[in-house]
């Protein structure tokens, strides 16, 4: 006995009947795709992935793992750890504050230099760091732009301070976040937004019970980066706000500074970033996401298309 998708596949073959229509999430089409894979991409993605992972081998070999105890327990290296672990935090909450208005604003709004404006606020990804944390300066330091005032008036200095450190990390770091949630929004389907205001809902119920939830998956995706970025800045942070133990020194400065007096304990630091980083990732990736669709089906973002006509494959 034939099914029917087999039927309609035979059907739409010779041209006697209708394509057929692929269900988004089928099993056997995403099988059927990966065994159709051309294998000349095979070659580089090879390539590519002994390139990525080659220097992470490198670091895991040699690990001096007979000492790699004593070395993780100074109290240098806990002061680093947990004061970056502090300071990605509070940046990717700040970025997520600030960034996703700011990536509505340019997914949502036209606006004359609204190019112009996402050229400005993606540069710091592809600006050298250092130049951001010389740029941070002239503009908040004790005789910048603004952080002069901020002086004479409040007494309120950034520079080689812990602050320092979260406003240098959320300048690199926001814009991974409004890159990504941007691409969400302008890709979303704005069917269920449309239909929400239909049925009267108003602007902000609309942005946080059907927008936020249709977009929840890249948010999750931009912090990640956003954090990991923030927990690996380097040059902003050094020229910005120091490298200060216990204040102002994260565990990229701490690696740099033990790489010039110890390496294995420039290894063993290493090791503790790229641990952390690849928990923080798994998790995300294992929690984040998934639990980012259940919310979108728990608010019933999907209800008011329906209810409009519209079509939820």
């Amino acid at each position: 006995m034939t099914s029917p998708d087999v039927s309609a596949a035979a059907a739409s073959a010779d041209g006697s009947g209708p394509p057929p229509r692929v269900l988004a999430g089928s099993r056997s089409v995403r099988r059927e795709t990966r065994r159709r894979v051309p294998w000349a991409l095979w070659v580089p993605a090879s390539l590519a992935i002994l390139f990525l992972l080659l220097p992470l081998v490198g670091l895991l070999v040699r690990a001096p793992w007979s000492g790699l105890g004593g070395l993780i327990t100074q109290t240098y290296v806990r002061q680093a750890l947990l004061l970056s672990l502090r300071t990605a935090t509070i940046a990717t909450g700040l970025s997520l504050v600030f960034g996703i208005p700011l990536a509505w604003l340019l997914a949502r709004t036209r606006f004359p230099g609204r190019a112009l404006l996402r050229a400005l606020i993606t540069l710091p990804m592809v600006l050298p760091p250092v130049v951001g944390g010389v740029a941070l300066l002239l503009a908040l330091g004790r005789r910048g732009l603004l952080g002069e005032w901020l002086s004479q008036w409040f007494g309120f200095t950034l520079p080689f301070t812990t602050t320092g450190v979260v406003v240098a990390q959320t300048f690199v770091a926001m814009p991974f976040l409004v890159v990504s949630v941007e691409g969400a929004l302008n890709s979303a389907d704005r069917r269920y937004e449309d239909a929400s205001a239909t049925l009267g809902a108003d602007p902000w119920t609309t942005f946080h019970r059907v927008t936020v939830p249709l977009v929840a998956p890249a948010v999750a995706a931009g912090a990640a980066l956003c954090w990991a970025r923030a927990l690996g800045e380097f040059g902003a942070t050094i020229t910005f706000a120091g490298n200060f133990p216990g204040t102002t020194q994260t565990m990229p400065l701490a690696v740099y500074l033990a790489l010039e007096n110890d390496p294995d304990a420039a290894i063993a630091l290493s090791l503790i970033l790229l641990a952390v980083c690849v928990a923080v990732l798994v998790a995300l990736r294992a929690s984040w996401v998934p639990g980012a669709r259940r919310v979108l089906r728990s608010r019933g973002a999907v209800e008011p298309a329906a209810a409009a006509g519209g079509e939820v494959l």
